[in-house]
């Protein structure tokens, strides 16, 4: 099975050369990958002590972005390596100082695996929630470099529970210890002999908590909402815009609204605008418009929406139309209303706070309507639905503590 798994590997990323000739994307993963061992050897000596930490993508680094800090602060004399498999989280983080190294995690085939451990050298290495690499999680075993799985998920459809799995399940055996979301995920291990399992949670809802306590303040955002109502929403499709914008262009109440759509494409940017029979300014002509008459305010760059979220009085999370719904933590830890689309089916904290009610799920132009409304003319009832969201966000923090308690033991133990 190893000999048909290395000979899909090596046929992907043949293949992932050729297409990456005319596509963007996949031009930078391939690119990219290129720069992997130089920059290990820019900051990696031989005597230095490594960790590395291994995020599939930007939702995973932010996943790991709370014990990456606790680490930082216990171990200070230790380098970190941080890698991204996808560009969508590298080419976002690759100039963060967060870490010592980011770059690309290699392919996962047995020379690439070995060139990247022996300039690596990590005494202790972190996969984020999903990651399961079988050459590197082999290579790292007969390393006894102790391997963690933090903040992992798993469900009944994944091949690790199936018949056929035999290969995957292995993999999991390289595995020092793992720390899961919840009981459901355990259930499924314990399942199929693996132990050395415990339920932490998810460390996002630390990463949510320490936005609240950040500085959010967006001069920007005064100036735009002043004393009014706001509307944010984040990481919107055009399925999502649809409904937003027809509220917006048939409402009478006094709300800005703030628009920070998941692509921020030109076209796209001027399809939205244009199609706003109000007052609107986008964010990247700020000073060339009135920026505190007009009515909506369209973000057409990353990385502003979580502190955007702060002047919100309601939220709307996009992706709910397209089975790709976005964090909804991000607008709920400020303790908002926080509106999405009908499917969130495998998210799991849509799921829970969806139930508890303080996210409402629509299905409709007239049952957004109906619930922007309510929210707009009680602030009783929006406060409620708001104290759910912080409720459920306190009471689900805690799992970097967990996490990191045993990471500490480990490396102080190997020192």
């Amino acid at each position: 099975m190893y000999f048909l798994y290395n000979l899909l590997v090596i046929s992907a990323s043949a293949i992932i050369n050729v297409l990456a000739l005319v596509n963007s994307k996949l031009s930078l993963f391939v690119k990219g990958r290129k720069e992997t061992i130089s920059l290990l050897n820019q900051s990696i000596s031989k005597e230095d002590k490594v960790i590395w930490i291994h995020a599939a993508s930007l939702g995973e680094y932010e996943q790991g972005l709370p014990v990456i800090e606790q680490l930082k602060i216990h171990h200070p004399t230790h380098k970190i390596v941080l890698t991204f498999f996808s560009p969508s989280g590298y080419e976002v983080k690759k100039n963060s100082k967060i870490a010592d190294v980011i770059c690309y995690l290699p392919m996962d085939t047995k020379r690439k695996v070995k060139s990247f451990l022996t300039d690596a050298h990590p005494d202790i290495a972190v996969f984020i929630k999903y990651e399961i690499w079988p050459n590197y999680l082999n290579a790292l075993k007969k390393a006894d470099t102790p391997t963690y799985l933090i903040s992992a998920l798993f469900k009944d459809n994944q091949i690790y529970f199936k018949w056929y799995g035999g290969f995957m399940r292995n993999a999991l055996n390289n595995f020092t210890h793992f720390f899961v979301q919840n009981k459901k995920s355990k259930s499924l291990l314990n399942s199929v002999g693996f132990t050395n399992v415990t339920i932490a949670g998810d460390t996002r809802f630390d990463r949510v908590s320490e936005i609240v306590k950040s500085d959010n303040e967006l001069d920007f955002m005064k100036r735009f909402k002043k004393d009014q109502f706001c509307f944010v929403a984040g990481s919107t499709w055009a399925e999502d815009e649809k409904n937003i914008i027809d509220y917006i262009n048939n409402n009478t109440h006094p709300i800005k609204f703030v628009i920070a759509p998941h692509t921020i494409k030109d076209n796209h940017i001027q399809e939205i605008i244009q199609s706003i029979n109000k007052k609107v300014v986008r964010y990247t002509n700020l000073e060339h418009g009135d920026l505190e008459n007009c009515e909506v305010l369209v973000i057409d760059t990353i990385g502003l929406l979580t502190k955007i979220y702060s002047y919100a009085d309601i939220a709307y999370v996009g992706g709910g139309f397209v089975t790709g719904l976005h964090n909804t933590l991000e607008p709920a830890v400020f303790g908002v209303p926080v509106v999405i689309g009908p499917q969130f089916d495998g998210f799991a904290e849509a799921e829970e706070l969806v139930q508890l009610g303080g996210v409402i799920s629509i299905k409709s132009n007239s049952q957004f309507q109906e619930v922007v409304d309510k929210c707009f003319n009680s602030n009783d009832y929006r406060s409620k639905i708001g104290r759910i969201n912080t409720d459920y966000i306190k009471e689900k923090a805690g799992a970097t503590t967990r996490i990191v308690a045993e990471l500490n033991s480990v490396l102080i133990s190997n020192n």
